[in-house]
């Protein structure tokens, strides 16, 4: 399995990745940009995921949890 950078393709994956790096920042974690445009968590977390400077991995595990929800949620 290969480390990825760039934002992912799929929403939950984003959401679940942008989250988890939210929560790294409300526990005192730096940002990792430079002058983030606001001092909310999550936004700093999204900005970060969009840039590329997180870098993540996802086990087969959350792709099938992910296969599951989406079938259910899209409308």
């Amino acid at each position: 399995m290969s480390v990825q950078t760039k934002a992912p393709e799929s929403q939950f994956a984003y959401v679940v990745l942008a989250a988890r790096r939210a929560r790294q920042i409300m526990a005192g974690a730096p940002p990792m940009v430079e002058n983030p445009r606001t001092q909310k968590a999550t936004r700093i977390a999204c900005e970060e995921v969009n840039l590329g400077l997180i870098e993540y991995e996802f086990s087969d595990l959350m792709a099938n949890e992910e296969e599951k929800d989406g079938g259910k949620r899209r409308k």
